[in-house]
C-alpha cells in the first residue's frame, strides 16, 4: 500500500513564506513525476506545479516567480516552497505522486490527504 504524507500548511500573512513537505512510503518500485495541486473553496482542484523524476519542473502562471517545486529521490519527497503569499492562494494544498507500487507493473494515481494554507492578515 502507497501513501503520501504531507506536511507544513498553516496560517501565514500575505508576502510571506511557507515549505510544504511530501513524503511517500509503502512498497514503492519507482516514482514518476510528483506535483502539488491546491483547491479553494468551491473551485475546482487545480496543478500548483509539478516535477519530473529527472527534475523537469512546471508551474502554474500564478506560481512562476513566487513558488518553487523539488525533490529528494532518495527520500521519496517533494517540496513545495511558496513565497510572497497572498490572500488568493488560500487552499487545501494536495502533494501528487506517479507512482508504481512494487508489487504491480503499472503506475498509478497517488494523492495526500492535503494540508491548509491560509494566507490572511
Amino acid at each position: 500500500h502507497v501513501q503520501l504524507g504531507e506536511s507544513g500548511g498553516g496560517l501565514v500573512q500575505p508576502g510571506g513564506s511557507l515549505r510544504l513537505s511530501c513524503a511517500a512510503s509503502g512498497s514503492i518500485g519507482s516514482i514518476g513525476v510528483m506535483g502539488w495541486y491546491r483547491q479553494a473553496p468551491g473551485k475546482e482542484r487545480e496543478l500548483v506545479a509539478s516535477i519530473t523524476a529527472d527534475s523537469k519542473t512546471n508551474y502554474a502562471d500564478s506560481a512562476k516567480g513566487r513558488f518553487a517545486i523539488s525533490r529528494d529521490n532518495a527520500k521519496k519527497a517533494v517540496y513545495l516552497h511558496m513565497n510572497s503569499l497572498k490572500p488568493e492562494d488560500t487552499a487545501v494544498y494536495y502533494c501528487y505522486g506517479w507512482i508504481r507500487a512494487a508489487w504491480r507493473s503499472d503506475f498509478g494515481d497517488n494523492w495526500g490527504q492535503g494540508t491548509q494554507v491560509t494566507v490572511s492578515s
